[in-house]
């Protein structure tokens, strides 16, 4: 099939959106599929569109539909789409959809059941780590951040924690990712500033993000909510425990007994539990072995196998109709 990827992206900052899209056109293409990603749609005809992201996709979408009338649209709903809930242009998308993505299924609960029948869930995979991402650091006990600075990833939480710690404590936090909201560059130069704790690495590539993932002993997300968490997936796979705000993504993907989870926006339990992983190797042993029997669900072939079917579906409707 013909598939056009459509990620509503703007600027050069790579971002969690645009990494999926990538990585589903890397997936589909080894399939023997023809994929094309761009950032704006711009009247192009495909066997299908796979709008990421619901809202800023609505526009394309609808451009889509009106071009090309017979051809089918699939919509990835991510985290700001769904929660707090969905709005209007979301819920438009949804309405002109084939197909829903969800990349967990509690994301079922929060949409209109008219449309359950529409959604496929497609949990992200994650490739394999650095060869040495067994090798933790030996000094400083590092506790990694990896997700660009905006409100709802509530990005300086972690450093907020570490300021709680006493002073004995080596933690130091390492956060990587790019400011998208400009309030950030001030909190971020004041953080640096008081918090010795604190680092912060700009953007850094998925292959540098991913090799600091494997050389942590920690890695924190904390966002308020999530489509589908991505990072919690490539942690996981380097053999790195998260410590994660409870949402509906990381209870679908570490299970609600995961005993690293915390109030999102709770600096206090964060702190409890960074102190705890650093002092009480019982712990940290414990969250390590669970880290190791969550990774299989990350293996990139059933990613494949999930996107395989869904083709397969829309292939079968487009025979059925007669528009390919």
């Amino acid at each position: 099939m013909d598939l056009l990827i459509v990620t509503s992206a703007t600027g050069e900052i790579l971002t969690g959106n645009r990494c999926t899209a990538n990585q589903w056109a890397e997936l589909l293409k080894s399939a023997g599929h023809r994929v094309r990603v761009v950032d704006a749609y711009a009247g192009q005809a495909a066997d299908v569109l796979i709008a990421v992201h619901g809202r800023k996709g609505n526009a394309a979408v609808t451009a889509f539909r009106r071009a090309h009338p017979d051809k089918q649209v699939v919509i990835a709903l991510t985290g700001t789409d769904v929660y707090p809930e969905p709005g209007e242009e979301t819920l438009d998308s949804m309405r002109q959809a084939d197909r829903l993505i969800a990349l967990q299924p509690l994301v079922r609960g929060r949409i209109p059941q008219k449309f359950h029948d529409k959604l496929r869930i497609i949990k992200q995979s994650a490739g394999a780590p650095p060869s040495d991402g067994a090798a933790k650091s030996n000094g400083p006990f590092d506790v990694c951040v990896v997700g660009h600075l905006r409100e709802v990833k509530d990005p300086l939480r972690a450093a907020a924690a570490a300021r709680l710690l006493p002073a004995v404590s080596k933690i130091r936090i390492r956060h990587a990712g790019a400011i998208l909201e400009p309030r950030y560059e001030r909190l971020v130069e004041v953080e640096q500033a008081e918090n010795p704790r604190y680092v912060w690495l700009d953007e850094l590539t998925p292959a540098e993000a991913q090799n600091l993932m494997a050389h942590s002993r920690l890695t924190v997300v904390s966002s308020f909510f999530e489509g589908g968490a991505r990072v919690i997936g490539e942690s996981t796979v380097a053999g790195t425990p998260v410590l994660a705000a409870r949402n509906d993504a990381s209870l679908s993907l570490l299970g609600e007994d995961y005993p690293g989870l915390y109030g999102a926006g709770r600096t206090e339990e964060l702190a409890a539990l960074m102190s705890r992983a650093e002092t009480d190797s019982a712990f940290l042993d414990a969250l390590v072995e669970r880290t190791g029997r969550l990774a299989p669900q990350f293996d990139p072939r059933h990613e494949r196998e999930a996107w395989l079917e869904l083709i397969a579906e829309l292939e079968a409707v487009a025979e059925r109709e007669g528009t390919r």
